[in-house]
């Protein structure tokens, strides 16, 4: 007769869910955890394409971003008391990056907000996520597909009168953009790195 390991305390959520600060509390909890609609979401391995896109965009962006920004990735952001989502990849202004000890950006901070798509997460990153962000008033955010092996980028950008994203373009070989700052993207640059 076997013993089912113990469920650790800590996972059980307290009444409400859990909040944001909680992340920071919580012992042990495994790398990149995230906090949406109070649940705890914790990733899966990582796929090569996932892990090469953030590597491309974190490099290729860094080149472009200019010096009252900064890039950033796997970071969370606290949108709400119970959201706290970590994007693959985010630009945040300069004056907000805090220092070493910072565990998360505030929304109003946040300018870009990059999801690269999983398998696991393509629910999450093609709705629920964008209406987090959208809701919170992150201005940019875009959405990376491996379609065939190709990296697809999908950009929106934040409508103020409706409070949504709206779609600005989709881009397969090459994202050229004029916003939020002047961006030129080799998309096939993965299959260098």
């Amino acid at each position: 007769m076997t013993t089912a390991e113990r469920f650790p305390q800590w996972l059980r959520p307290p009444p409400g869910g859990f909040i944001a600060e909680d992340l920071d509390r919580l012992p042990d909890l495994p790398p990149h955890t995230q906090l949406i609609d109070g649940s705890l979401v914790f990733v899966s391995p990582q796929a090569k394409f996932h892990m090469l896109m953030i590597t491309l965009l974190d490099s290729v962006l860094r080149q472009f971003v200019p010096g009252d920004l900064r890039v950033r990735r796997e970071m969370t952001v606290t949108l709400a008391r119970e959201q706290r989502p970590e994007p693959d990849v985010l630009v945040v202004r300069a004056e907000a990056d805090g220092g070493p000890d910072l565990t998360s950006y505030r929304a109003a901070d946040v300018v870009l907000v990059v999801e690269v798509v999983s398998a696991e997460s393509r629910t999450r990153d093609r709705e629920r996520k964008p209406q987090l962000y959208a809701k919170a008033g992150i201005p940019h955010f875009w959405r990376v597909e491996n379609v065939d092996g190709r990296a697809v980028v999908y950009v929106f950008e934040l409508d103020p009168a409706t409070g949504a994203y709206a779609p600005s373009g989709i881009f397969h070989d090459r994202l050229k953009i004029s916003v939020p700052f002047d961006i030129d993207i080799d998309l096939s640059d993965i299959d260098r790195l």
